[in-house]
């Protein structure tokens, strides 16, 4: 009998006076029972309308049935059918506006909590080593291994294609690695997944920046048949305003790379963590909230989230919202910074903002912010974090010939195929989309391996 209570079965996680303390995850995760419960929600719908929200296309009612009966092995074997990361699509895709949004049991009540439910299955599983077909004789390279990378390789091994990856880090990962704080994604669950494409006979070159060691003429000059781009957009965006230079002030991106990738939360670390009593970040996406999370985290102090518009706007995920607001992070809305303020050490001392009020929608869809005249204000703080955006990395477009870019500098492909200007080399993820979700790039990498399975055999 299908379980017709109205909300989700609650997720267990960290108490927020615990976690804020701490990195290790916040939510902690189903335990069985839980798990059982929670699959009893799912109808099984004919015409599997959470399908598709899904950018991978996971048969989501057939992995659910046989966690009715308590079977994570059969239901993590479905999944990796069509998604080669199910550990980390259960704790960072935005189920919420996706699968989820398309459940039938959210018209009444909560939907099922797939994502929860495809965590379970991964870390619950007696692992399998997965394997790949024949070999085919085809060679492919995958240049970066963040989501979209990972899933192009795992897509082009398990159809007997020889995939070597390019890795610009010391450590694979991408932004899965540098970007998402280990209180979310666990470094060991993504290296596990990392681990699972190795199994399958997938080889990764790390130190390896592509434009500068190596370029895709002389990938094709080792004997590689086609190349896929995934290397994500993570060149930072600043806010264009006076103190930007001071000593104090971050992007996202290098505050959030120092912590994950480089550990510097840790005492011996060698990369150490800023130190500081009061920050602001600028934002209101996900990185702004790893962000300030991060932030208070590492030094207990005030963290404040500035955001220009207001928190209906928050494009951040509800859940990290709440979790950052059940932390003790204060959020300013409605609220841009005007100047950085610095003293005659050349370190932040303040940052003066003023009030703002939405007017007609920009282009975006979104009301603009408009500022209140006289209404500026100064927020105290040592330490600035911009978390406004990122853009891909003007290297290949500087270094790689035949290949077209629009005017943010992103690769233009085709989206149907992943294809781009030039034959053989195809591209997806944030360097064609700009940044977007962890699971969209996934998308991205499965379309581009399928055409490029294609573009081999026809060759």
């Amino acid at each position: 009998m299908p379980n017709m209570q109205l909300n989700k079965t609650p997720m267990p996680e960290q108490s927020p006076d615990t976690r804020n303390t701490n990195f290790t995850e916040v939510a902690l995760g189903y335990t069985a029972e839980q798990a059982k419960s929670e699959a009893e929600r799912c109808l099984g719908c004919k015409h599997k309308p959470c399908v598709k929200g899904c950018p991978v296309g996971v048969d989501i009612p057939a992995f659910i049935t046989p966690l009715k009966s308590g079977d994570a092995d059969t239901a993590l074997e479905i999944l990796r059918r069509t998604n080669a990361l199910p550990a980390i699509c259960g704790r960072v895709c935005p189920q919420e506006t996706q699968c989820e949004e398309l459940c039938v049991r959210g018209l009444k009540g909560e939907p099922v909590a797939i994502g929860r439910l495809e965590r379970y299955a991964a870390d619950s599983a007696v692992p399998k080593a997965l394997s790949g077909a024949a070999p085919t004789g085809h060679r492919a390279a995958v240049i970066g291994t963040g989501p979209a990378g990972l899933t192009c390789a795992g897509v082009l091994a398990a159809a007997g294609v020889e995939v070597t990856m390019f890795e610009a880090f010391h450590t694979p990962g991408g932004v899965l690695i540098y970007g998402i704080p280990e209180f979310r994604l666990p470094k060991a669950v993504a290296g596990r997944e990392i681990e699972s494409l190795k199994d399958m006979g997938v080889k990764i070159e790390t130190n390896m920046v592509v434009g500068r060691v190596l370029s895709i003429d002389d990938l094709f000059a080792r004997g590689f048949g086609a190349v896929f781009i995934g290397v994500g957009a993570g060149l930072p965006t600043f806010m264009k305003v006076p103190g930007e230079s001071l000593i104090g002030v971050y992007s996202a991106n290098e505050f959030l790379t120092r912590i994950n990738l480089m550990k510097a939360y840790e005492p011996d670390a060698e990369t150490p963590a800023p130190v500081f009593k009061n920050a602001a970040v600028v934002g209101g996406g996900n990185v702004a909230m790893d962000a300030a999370r991060c932030a208070k985290r590492l030094s207990g102090g005030n963290v404040t989230v500035v955001y220009r518009r207001g928190e209906a706007e928050l494009p951040a995920r509800k859940e990290e919202i709440h979790h950052a607001m059940e932390e003790g992070i204060v959020f300013k809305f409605l609220t841009a910074p005007v100047e950085i303020l610095g003293g005659d050490d050349f370190r932040v001392s303040g940052m003066v903002c003023e009030e703002m009020e939405l007017g007609e929608p920009d282009a975006s869809g979104r009301r603009r912010p408009v500022p209140k005249p006289g209404s500026r204000f100064t927020v105290e703080c040592d330490c600035v974090i911009s978390a406004i955006g990122t853009s891909p990395n003007p290297l290949l477009r500087q270094t790689e010939r035949g290949l077209e870019f629009d005017r943010w500098g992103c690769v233009v492909t085709n989206p149907d195929t992943g294809e781009t200007s030039r034959p053989g080399v195809y591209a997806g993820g944030d360097i064609s989309t700009g940044a977007a979700t962890v699971i969209k790039a996934m998308g991205a990498g499965k379309i581009a391996a399928e055409s490029m399975i294609a573009y081999l055999a026809g060759k």
